[in-house]
């Protein structure tokens, strides 16, 4: 799916049920506080700290999901095309990376 097509499904839901988009430092907290979550999953999860009982049924798709969204309210505040953003990141780490990680010894398989 086009990054655009997300940005447009956010800002009609925003326009339906969220009244308005928060503030921007709203949503910057808002995206810490995402990523916080998405991180304690993954570091109890597949990290060395066990898992608490309460987390055992957090889905880590849904955490995900939440950082994406406020991730394209954010881009929608700020006018900014994610889709050409992305496109154009692409393209630079093909460039900068072309053999980088091809030719990273620690990336390699034991043979």
């Amino acid at each position: 799916m086009e990054v655009q097509v997300l940005q447009d499904k956010v800002d009609s839901w925003i326009k339906n049920y969220g009244v308005r988009y928060f503030d921007i430092l709203t949503n910057m907290a808002q995206l810490t506080e995402e990523v916080g979550e998405v991180a304690r999953i993954i570091s109890r999860r597949y990290g060395e700290q066990s898992e608490k009982r309460e987390d055992l049924n957090k889905d880590l798709g849904e955490e995900l999901s939440d950082v994406i969204f406020v991730v394209l309210c954010i881009a929608n505040q700020t006018g900014i095309n994610l889709q050409k953003s992305f496109d154009k990141k692409i393209i630079q780490k093909s460039i900068r990376d072309k053999n980088r990680h091809i030719e990273n010894p620690k990336l390699k398989k034991n043979n």
